[in-house]
């Protein structure tokens, strides 16, 4: 939490900045109703935190359900046709199928750009993603199978996030897909990348399961360009989408990186998640500062290294448990096996607050025992007799007008028994060189189409986020349904998600609008349409000072709490470290919501109208973003109702 006066600077704020003199008279805002062409107009826009969702995820809407300001359709009954958990579990996977998964490690960019941040601090996005994700398999909820058949069949390359979530957007379409998979399982990096304490293999296989439940083929094993070659599958199918992932770690480019105790990160990783790595030994280096390699130094020190006179010395008695049980320590479940512990050094060449980890993460590994040598560069390895490394050489650095500037006479060994070196990862092409250019990367277009008929997404493009990987899965099936039915490819949104939709809501509920399909200027009683409503989400985003951010006091975010595990019991730990919030917690967190861009349902607009001409909705014709009204009849221009309205949706309009 930051310091209390500067929240205090910060609760104040009123659309002024600090220092700010000039005085405008009231009266020269309020009694220009003679003359002002404006009034208001109501402006539906796109928060920051959905415009930075690589996911594409309509967090404002399900943030707005578990808060109960959104609120599920009725059934015939009168009562709500599903539990609000329900409701926004289908928000969240119009976009996203692994709520649960996402909720537990997406580095959340959605809460780096909330505007709640200029108020107190951030809203817990990952948290509240999180318990609805667990809720959903608590509760067993499933994807709804496609109405109609369209006929047309899809090979999906690559069963990691961007083909699964390529094959369930386009099974919600009704096209059948085969996703073709070379490794023995399903899931890419969140089964072989992610270690089974951040995402529980249960609750990656349970949100893997929903999506093949739909009705989608698989056939793992199978790498395209060895077993089965491409234009087999141009031959076959209607179209193709291309998601293989960048699952070769990359190699250290220095003098004796060949030793067989030299490994890439991705390598380290998947041999652990797959139960085949007994041992990591007493000492390891890991080189980098990603995610990546804080996930590497935390496996290093839970796994530990063998201790041979254990017997005779004290020492820590461990079970190990099988990869089934939470993600790999070996193929020894239940046995008892010696243990003691590692000491692992992380080499990064920057600050650690230029890390670009998770900071959640960095921490982490700190309080696991982790020791961080920041500013330092690999000059070499240092190998033995044996031709098996010994040390890791660097050297000091400084870094002069961000230009990397080395420091003579301070190099220095690090001893190690294994290097890790996390320091990025590439695509592995072979069978469909034809898609990649000169930088081992592939080359689409705006709709991620590669060539007619063949799309690509996830780490092909550029490695990055497994969110990413989730939203060109989204933005590819869209094209692909396009393409197979015969629509040109229109141009994608500036604002590429997926948008809260006004005239859907008032669908689903069954209030009175009818369409319109001739311009009506300036009125507020036609039948048709909703009056002086526009949308502008798909290019706007609203910033914090469209906001009324008077209106919002102080409310300390309700944070997850982390298992303890430190340095002390981190020795064998494979519990999961997360620990979701409570139905209450998840509540209070989403009120902390601000819902920029769209109407919150708090009256401020019909209180403090001092001609009356701002009121609300029938309460049968009511729905989310209809609340209030404007009689044009009394409305006098004065701005009051949009500059108290907390979320920016009232703005002045009307003859611009």
């Amino acid at each position: 939490m930051q310091d209390l006066a500067q929240d205090s600077i910060k609760q104040n704020y009123r659309r002024y900045k600090e220092g700010d003199q000039k005085f405008a008279h009231w009266q020269d805002k309020i009694f220009q109703g003679d003359w002002s062409y404006k009034c208001p107009t109501y402006v539906l826009s796109s928060p920051p935190c959905q415009g930075a969702c690589p996911a594409g995820e309509d967090i404002r809407g399900y943030l707005n359900i578990v808060r109960g300001i959104e609120k599920p359709p009725l059934g015939a009954d009168g009562k709500p046709s599903m539990p609000m958990e329900e409701y926004a579990w289908r928000r969240i996977t119009d976009a996203n199928p692994f709520p649960a998964i996402m909720g537990r490690v997406c580095p959340a960019p959605c809460q780096a750009s909330c505007n709640r941040s200029e108020v107190d601090d951030f809203v817990g996005i990952n948290s509240i993603e999180h318990y609805i994700g667990n809720w959903a398999i608590e509760n067993g909820l499933r994807f709804s199978p496609p109405a109609e058949a369209s006929g047309k069949r899809v090979a999906i390359i690559g069963g990691g996030v961007a083909g699964l979530s390529c094959a369930y957007q386009l099974r919600r379409k009704g096209h059948a897909c085969t996703v073709f998979e070379s490794s023995h399982k399903l899931g890419g990096m969140i089964t072989f990348g992610l270690p089974g304490y951040r995402t529980p293999r249960a609750i990656v296989d349970a949100e893997v399961k929903r999506i093949l439940d739909m009705g989608v083929e698989v056939r793992l094993n199978t790498r395209v360009g060895r077993d089965v070659g491409f234009p087999d599958l141009q031959r076959n199918f209607d179209a193709i989408f291309i998601g293989i992932g960048a699952h070769q770690g990359n190699r250290l480019d220095i003098s004796g990186a060949d030793a067989p105790n030299c490994i890439d990160g991705l390598t380290f990783l998947r041999e652990f998640n797959d139960g085949r790595l007994g041992y990591a030994g007493k000492r390891i280096v890991v080189i980098g500062g990603g995610d990546t390699a804080m996930d590497c130094a935390s496996v290093a020190r839970r796994l530990g290294s063998y201790n041979a006179d254990a017997e005779l010395q004290t020492s820590t008695k461990v079970t190990i448990a099988s990869p089934e049980c939470n993600g790999g320590f070996g193929l020894r479940g239940g046995a008892w096996h010696w243990r003691q512990s590692a000491a692992v050094v992380i080499a990064y060449r920057r600050q650690v607050k230029e890390m670009p980890a998770s900071t959640h993460e960095i921490d982490a590994v700190l309080e696991e025992g982790v020791e961080i040598q920041s500013c330092v560069v690999p000059l070499a390895v240092v190998k033995d007799e044996y031709g098996m490394a010994t040390a890791l050489r660097v050297v000091r650095v400084e870094w002069v007008n961000k230009k990397m500037v080395p420091q003579p006479g301070s190099e220095y060994d690090i001893p190690c028994d294994l290097i890790v070196a996390a320091v990025g990862q590439s695509v592995n092409w072979t069978g469909l060189d034809k898609f990649k250019n000169d930088k081992g990367l592939a080359l689409v277009d705006k709709n991620l189409m590669a060539e007619t008929g063949v799309f690509s997404g996830g780490d092909v493009i550029k490695p990055f986020l497994l969110t990413t990987a989730i939203g060109h899965g989204r933005v590819a099936a869209e094209g692909i349904d396009r393409y197979l039915s015969g629509v040109e490819l229109e141009r994608r949104p500036r604002v590429d998600v997926k948008h809260f939709s006004l005239t859907g809501k008032m669908i689903e509920f069954g209030a009175k609008f009818e369409l319109v399909t001739e311009p009506i200027l300036g009125t507020d009683s036609h039948p048709g349409g909703v009056h002086n409503f526009e949308d502008r989400s798909n290019r706007f985003v609203i910033p914090a000072a469209a906001l009324f951010l008077g209106h919002f006091h102080q409310v300390p975010r309700n944070e997850r709490s982390m298992r303890e595990i430190n340095e002390v019991n981190v020795l064998g730990s494979l519990e999961e470290r997360l620990i979701a919030l409570d139905h209450a917690q998840v509540h209070a967190e989403a009120k902390r919501c601000m819902s920029c861009g769209l109407c919150f349902e708090c009256d401020n607009c019909v209180v403090y109208c001092p001609q009356g001409a701002v009121r609300r909705v029938p309460k049968k014709e009511a729905t989310t973003g209809r609340y209030v009204v404007t009689d044009y009849g009394k409305c006098i221009g004065c701005h009051i109702c949009a500059d108290v309205c907390p979320t920016g949706y009232i703005q002045m309009g009307m003859g611009e």
